[in-house]
């Protein structure tokens, strides 16, 4: 089955608009969270320019925010772009870690590749790849370990249905080369 944004649209605003008053929005160039306001009723994930993979990762940022953050732009979070240094990239990849973990989850009910993203093309300093992709494995293993975040685990049942994906493991997770 093709994987269509309109899809991932369709299922999530099913299963969350009505009970967490949020739905999933295709938006321009960058991605953001909108809490909603008086002009618009709706919390808002924002995806960037019809990227299946870009859904999943600001779905992914959503399903691990708090309550307050959730009533926040962007969740409250300072975000420093590409460029950044070897202190900055480890501080990016620790703030990371999780919701990647979660994309992860949810690429995987979808039958979708998921590629870590460093984030990080134009900075002086060269990520480690593979070892970032570990620690993010580490997370999916604990996830998969029955500590998956409530709304993460509502979405991947939804999208396994959808998709035909069987019931997520370990070796859905494959250690990075």
């Amino acid at each position: 089955m093709p994987h269509d944004y309109n899809d991932l649209i369709t299922l999530f605003n099913r299963t969350f608009l009505t009970s967490l008053n949020t739905e999933l929005v295709l938006g321009g160039d960058e991605p953001v969270y909108l809490p909603a306001d008086t002009e618009h009723p709706h919390h808002r994930i924002v995806f960037a320019r019809g990227y299946f993979a870009s859904a999943l990762h600001e779905i992914a940022h959503w399903c691990i925010a708090g309550p307050e953050r959730r009533l926040l732009e962007d969740y409250g979070y300072w975000y420093l772009p590409d460029g950044r240094d070897a202190d900055q990239q480890a501080v990016f990849e620790r703030v990371e870690v999780k919701p990647q973990a979660v994309e992860w989850l949810l690429s995987a009910s979808c039958g979708f590749r998921f590629q870590v993203s460093c984030d990080n093309l134009s900075g002086d300093h060269e990520p480690d790849r593979v070892a970032f992709t570990r620690k993010v494995r580490q997370q999916v293993q604990h996830y998969l370990n029955g500590n998956t975040p409530e709304r993460a685990g509502i979405l991947s049942e939804v999208l396994r249905q959808h998709y035909g994906v069987q019931p997520l493991s370990a070796d859905d997770f494959p250690e990075p080369l």
